[in-house]
């Protein structure tokens, strides 16, 4: 069932692939601080889902002229995504769903995408 609006965002904790190394993302850190965008999307190095994070990196400023953080979400693992960004000079934070908990959490399982199992489909939040 989708998450209704105005309710809670459900919380998680997910990894992202800085030059640091891996790093931990808690979406409720930005509770009561800064809006909060979600944008999960199916798989890094596809077609659809490169040139759609391309364009948000693109439209970036956009959010932080209204205070938002951009956080986009696939199950790809975090050296993948780093992999991804770097080749497409993508800037968003992108963290890693790899067991799936937060899309299961926000009900966007894409239970037999292209035949290679459950993605999130792309959703935002």
């Amino acid at each position: 069932m989708p998450i209704a609006v105005g309710s809670k965002a459900p919380d998680f904790t997910l990894k992202s692939k800085t030059a640091d190394g891996l790093k931990d993302i808690k979406l409720s850190d930005n509770f009561g601080k800064k809006q909060t965008v979600l944008l999960f999307f199916p798989l890094a190095f596809t077609g659809v889902c490169t040139q759609e994070m391309c364009d948000q990196t693109a439209g970036l400023g956009e959010y932080e002229k209204l205070g938002a953080s951009v956080i986009a979400i696939s199950v790809d693992s975090p050296f993948a995504q780093e992999a991804w960004a770097k080749a497409n000079k993508i800037t968003l934070t992108i963290v890693s769903d790899l067991n799936r908990v937060a899309t299961k959490a926000y009900d966007v399982v894409f239970p037999m995408l292209a035949g290679v199992g459950k993605q999130p489909r792309r959703r935002t939040f």
